[in-house]
């Protein structure tokens, strides 16, 4: 039996575990065997998305691993999200048993509105959407959202890429408080305000792209790759992913680690087992340079883009 990650409590009292697999740009067999890999690895959540297009896939190792007699369905925390072409609430509930459908589970425990600007619809195959944004208000998104927690079809719900004053506005207006907000948070771009912001309402930070998505060829980003970096991950015989994921859990965020390599997948988890001292926080800190590396600037000039506002 693997080791398993803490949990945190989250406003509704369900649990989530500290630490999850992220999948985006996971695709088919990839994202199949990944899942099954960070199961047998102790990973006990799981992130996807309908716009991954791997909902299939995942749901279906999951499903192996249950019958397997590995976990038991209660054991995963299985999270996914409503994309922008299914904000307007007459199509809310059908994309979420879409969803569900394809992940062949009887229930999710994390639905999340996967980005604040609503897309025109066309059809449920055009998962990408276009750049026809719509000015569907995600107050009436959520609201749907909302309903399906009364089915039973959903633990819970929350955002992801909202800012500070949109998440204020949901908790304004909500009958249902979001438990998270699932948002790009690494070393280098690290969401101190939003964090906090956050943490004051009991909405607990997930980061997707928790290590900026490395690039080897250009020895990027600098907190994987140069000399502090190194030097640190040599001092706690350590990769400088799993001090990378240990600062985020330390600054009270729940990372997100995309890998589709097994040897990786096994690496990124084993990260509860040792603690960053406060003068190698700090080290880590002096690495934020407020560049995001994912700003869907395509829909900027839409009036609920959320990245004009500082956090």
């Amino acid at each position: 039996m693997p080791n398993l990650a803490p949990k945190i409590t989250l406003n509704n009292g369900q649990r989530m575990p500290l630490l999850g697999l992220g999948t985006w740009r996971s695709y088919e067999s990839e994202a199949y065997h990944a899942t099954r890999a960070a199961i047998d690895a102790g990973y006990r959540h799981i992130d996807t998305a309908f716009v991954y297009e791997n909902e299939h896939e995942i749901g279906q190792a999951i499903r192996e691993k249950i019958a397997e007699g590995v976990v038991k369905r209660e054991d995963i925390y299985v999270t996914t999200k409503l994309g922008g072409i299914h904000h307007d609430p007459q199509v809310v509930e059908r994309a979420f048993k879409l969803s569900l459908s394809n992940l062949g589970l009887d229930y999710v425990d994390l639905y999340l509105m996967h980005f604040p600007v609503g897309q025109k619809f066309h059809n449920d195959r055009n998962v990408h959407g276009t750049l026809e944004l719509t000015d569907v208000d995600y107050l009436d998104t959520w609201r749907e959202m909302e309903k399906l927690v009364d089915t039973g079809l959903v633990r819970s719900i929350g955002l992801s890429n909202f800012n500070a004053a949109q998440t204020e506005r949901v908790l304004q207006n909500c009958r249902i408080k979001p438990v998270v907000n699932q948002v790009e948070c690494h070393p280098g771009f690290q969401q101190k305000k939003l964090i906090a912001h956050a943490t004051e309402r009991n909405i607990v930070i997930c980061a997707y792209c928790p290590l900026a998505r490395p690039q080897p060829a250009r020895n990027w980003p600098p907190f994987i790759y140069d000399e502090k970096a190194q030097a640190l991950a040599k001092k706690y015989e350590r990769t400088p992913a799993q001090i990378c994921l240990r600062y985020l859990i330390q600054i009270g965020v729940v990372p997100l680690p995309k890998s589709s390599s097994k040897t990786r997948i096994v690496e990124n988890f084993k990260v509860f087992d040792f603690e960053l001292s406060p003068e190698d926080m700090d080290i880590m800190k002096s690495y934020h340079s407020g560049v995001r590396t994912v700003p869907f600037s395509g829909m900027a000039s839409h009036k609920y883009y959320p990245f004009h506002d500082e956090y």
